[in-house]
Parts: structure tokens; C-alpha cells; sequence
């Protein structure tokens, strides 16, 4: 029988969920585990989300909705450490676990780890409890290993050949994963020699009450914006992303009038890649064309996605694509590389495009076309929105829920 009401121990070691969306280690995880854990709880079900205290003013308990909150643990200094040195600290996160965990007499049914760092954690825990782990790794090393090749992309070794081994055995050891999309599920067949039976596909969600379409007008009134042409990039400042390819693209775009890039994303630890954007810009002289606007709340996201009239995508790896998600629930098209679960997010020529590769050429040629449509109005952003309600994270956490009874059920059955 399906357990009705399920406890998870929801895993999130070097990333904190209601962290600064747009900072280094701060992105599309983090908003997935937040939304995941209010939804399962919304839907009954009791979840704590452990990550380790990244400032000194952290409340040990945050809830975070009906059912669901976080819970920060010391592991390291009380601040923002990298994410390798995180690894080091991965005993002492999992001993204040458990600490807290007996203090209060929790009991949990199954454990969903996020990222490689916090399966580590996780595959201890499974041992200690005696209950099934359940992981979602989000990128995978190997693959991010095979575009560093192809990109000359300069990426940490030592982090990643330590993380490729660690992915490699945890495959073997968890009771089961979850990938975003087709694409990771065969790059873990490919890669680490995962079973096919042991991965579940559950595709991302979107959060359709708070990312919806606003009148474009009054979008840019309230945001301070003209009547320009609006490219828009949303995420972390970080080399994968492609954002120079997205920037050389604007001089392909010079016959376009008023046409200006908005740039949102950063933080502290992200000062000398936006430097380095800077000084890209005004060589290619549209400085004036660029604008950098830093972190924005969550909360404003939506106001800058309807203000919009297209979102660029141009990375070289996603995971998913929250961003496309978020855009296109607010009623504007996206332009994005073929990474990801894009060719299912967007409807080619309709919403948006998916180009083969983030070539500046490449990723103009398709802007200049949304560029030319006319100006969106309520109904055909109604209509973008629409393609997107699948996406919803009630069907998400269902999806989870039907995978979590599962495998628990096959865990408790014995072997005959």
C-alpha cells in the first residue's frame, strides 16, 4: 500500500534554497528544491530541508510552507565557502544531521539528495537509517568535463575529476535517481553505467502564480524602461552561460533601433567575469547597449520577463531551463541553445527557437526574427503561457511522489 502521508529528508549541503537567486553557487537548484519542498508539503506532506549555515544570521528554522522548512546546520564558517570546500565539511554536516535529528526524534521515511556533494551525505545516511536514497544530481560532472573539451572552457580539474569518481560510485550506491530530462538519463547510462530502470524522468516546474504575464506597457512603466527593443538574460554570470556569445551577437543586430540587452545576475563573486563582459561590450562598442542590473529580487522577476520582447538562453549546458520555463509563463518567446529539455520547453517558431549552438550568428538570426513580430499583446502572451501549464509544480511533485512510494515499497518488500 502507498504510504499517504511521506517524511523526507530533503538534501541540500552547499547551496541554500532561499539564497540570492543569481550568485555563484545560487541558481535553478535552489529554486527547485524550494518550490519541490512547498508543494509536497502543501500536498501533506512533512519535509525538512537540511542545508549548512552560510551566514552568521541564519535562523536555525525557516519554514518555508505548511509542512515544509529548512534547516541550517553548522559545517565550516558560518559564510559563503566553495563549493569544494564544502566536500571537507560533509562529516560534520552529516554529524549535526543526525544530532538534530535524535534531539527532536525525527523519523524519515526516505532521503532526496540534491547535487553530488549533498549524495555523499546522503549515501552515509541511507546506511545509518535504513531507508532508501534518492538523488537528483542536476549537472553531471562528466558531462560538464566533455564541454570544457569543447569549449575551452577554464573549469576547476581538480573539482571535477574528484567529482566524476564520486558521481561514478554514487550511482551505484543510491536506490534510485531522478533526472530532469532524456538527455541526462542517457548521459548517466553513458557515463557512469547507471541502470535504465533505476532513473526516473520528472521534468521541472514552474511556478504559475507568481511567474505570469503583465501588460507589457505597464511592465516597463513600472520598471523604468522606454519603448525599447528589450533582449533579456536572466542567471548566474558564469562562463558556462555563454553571455559573451550573446553579447557579440548584438552587432549583428545593428539595424535594429533601440535595441538594448538587459543583464540580470551576479553578486560579489562575480565581479570579474561582469568586468570582463564590460570590457567585451566596449570593444565591440555597444556599451551602451548593455546593461549589467546585478541581483533582483525573485519576486521582480516577473515584471522584467513581461517587459521583455524576447529571453536569451545562449549557454552551453542547463540541466533543464527554468529561465525558458519562467520567460514563456510571462508570456515572452525564448531564444535558447539546444541543452537542456528546451526542444520540449519551446515550440519552435512559435514561442521561440532552439539553435544548434550559442554561435553569435547563430542566436542573432533568431532574435532579429521574435524582434520583428509585432508587439505582444495580452492575448498571444496568454496564449505562449498556455503552452507551459504542464509544467506546473503540482504535476511535478506528483510525479515525485509516484516514484518515492515506489521505491519505497520495493525497499520494504523482501526478497523472496
Amino acid at each position: 500500500m502507498p504510504v499517504s502521508q511521506l517524511r523526507i529528508s530533503m538534501l541540500s549541503a552547499h547551496s541554500c534554497p532561499v539564497g540570492k537567486l543569481g550568485t555563484k553557487d545560487t541558481g535553478g537548484m535552489s529554486v527547485y528544491i524550494r518550490e519541490l519542498a512547498c508543494e509536497l508539503g502543501n500536498q501533506g506532506h512533512l519535509v525538512d530541508v537540511y542545508t549548512r549555515v552560510h551566514d552568521p544570521k541564519d535562523c536555525q528554522i525557516y519554514e518555508l510552507s505548511q509542512n515544509a522548512r529548512l534547516i541550517h546546520l553548522t559545517a565550516g564558517e558560518d559564510e559563503e565557502i566553495h563549493k569544494l570546500a564544502v566536500y571537507s565539511h560533509l562529516p560534520d554536516f552529516v554529524c549535526n544531521l543526525e544530532s538534530f535529528r535524535k534531539y527532536n526524534n525525527l523519523q524519515y521515511d526516505f532521503i532526496f539528495s540534491h547535487y553530488w556533494l549533498s549524495a555523499l551525505a546522503g549515501a552515509y545516511l541511507q546506511q545509518r537509517w535504513h531507508v532508501p536514497h534518492i538523488t537528483m544530481f542536476h549537472t553531471l560532472g562528466a558531462v560538464k568535463n566533455a564541454i570544457k573539451e569543447g569549449a575551452y572552457l577554464a573549469l576547476d580539474e581538480d573539482e571535477l575529476g574528484l567529482r566524476i569518481e564520486t558521481e561514478r560510485g554514487l550511482v551505484q550506491k543510491c536506490h534510485h535517481i531522478i533526472a530532469p530530462t532524456e538527455k541526462e538519463k542517457e548521459a548517466l547510462i553513458r557515463h557512469y553505467g547507471a541502470s535504465s530502470e533505476k532513473i526516473s524522468v520528472v521534468p521541472c516546474g514552474v511556478n504559475l502564480e507568481q511567474f505570469k504575464a503583465f501588460d507589457k506597457v505597464q511592465a516597463r512603466q513600472y520598471l523604468g524602461f522606454s519603448n525599447d527593443k528589450i533582449i533579456l538574460f536572466v542567471g548566474r554570470i558564469d562562463p558556462l552561460k555563454g553571455i559573451d556569445k550573446l553579447i557579440k551577437a548584438l552587432p549583428y543586430l545593428r539595424n535594429i533601433p533601440g535595441l538594448r540587452l538587459l543583464v540580470i545576475g551576479g553578486g560579489e563573486h562575480s565581479q570579474y567575469e561582469i568586468e570582463q563582459l564590460r570590457k567585451l561590450a566596449c570593444n565591440l562598442k555597444i556599451q551602451n547597449s548593455v546593461t549589467f542590473l546585478g541581483l533582483v529580487k525573485h519576486e521582480q522577476l516577473p515584471y522584467f520577463y513581461s517587459a521583455a520582447d524576447v529571453c536569451v538562453v545562449p549557454s552551453y549546458y542547463e540541466s533543464f531551463g527554468l529561465v525558458a520555463l519562467e520567460s514563456l509563463a510571462c508570456g515572452t518567446p525564448v531564444v535558447a541553445t539546444d541543452v537542456g529539455d528546451f526542444k520540449s520547453i519551446i515550440r519552435q517558431g512559435e514561442t521561440g527557437y532552439v539553435v544548434v549552438d550559442n554561435a553569435p550568428h547563430h542566436l542573432a538570426d533568431k532574435i532579429a526574427l521574435l524582434l520583428s513580430r509585432p508587439s505582444a499583446d495580452t492575448k498571444s502572451a496568454q496564449l505562449i503561457r498556455a503552452t507551459v501549464n504542464k509544467f506546473s509544480w503540482a504535476n511535478v511533485a506528483e510525479a515525485i511522489v509516484k516514484d518515492c512510494q515506489l521505491v519505497l515499497a520495493n525497499y520494504l518488500t523482501p526478497v523472496p
